[in-house]
């Protein structure tokens, strides 16, 4: 079992920076992928980031790349997600998802992640 948990969201205006972050705990818990995913009232849960916890490489949703950033600290099993150029579109319930799986690395889809932390809201204002 995995458990994660989120933390960092809060209330920003549009154009500020948020880091948002997730601890895995457990020791040693296994992880293939770490995801971002976000949830807007009214909508499906959507993808944002993913890295891959042992190479390190990266995937962007459209809507956040090159303003979004993901980041992981191996040795504190936690991964973070940089947050600048914020839209009031940004706004959501960020969840963090851990894949489990070695194969299919870097995906996207709510499917592909095993475990789910409980979310933190980011509001923001325009």
């Amino acid at each position: 079992q995995v458990q994660l948990v989120e933390s960092g969201g809060g209330l920003v205006q549009a154009g500020g920076s948020l880091r948002i972050s997730c601890v895995a705990s457990g020791r040693n818990p296994p992880i293939a992928t770490m995801g971002w995913f976000r949830q807007a009232p009214g909508q499906e849960r959507e993808f944002a980031a993913a890295i891959e916890w042992t190479g390190g490489n990266t995937k962007y949703a459209s809507s956040v790349k090159g303003r979004f950033t993901i980041s992981r600290d191996s040795a504190k099993n936690t991964v973070y997600l940089q947050m600048n150029s914020l839209k009031a579109e940004d706004t959501a319930v960020y969840y963090c998802a851990d894949r489990i799986y070695s194969t299919w690395l870097l995906a996207s889809s709510v499917a592909d992640y095993q475990y789910w932390g409980q979310g933190t809201q980011v509001t923001v204002s325009s």
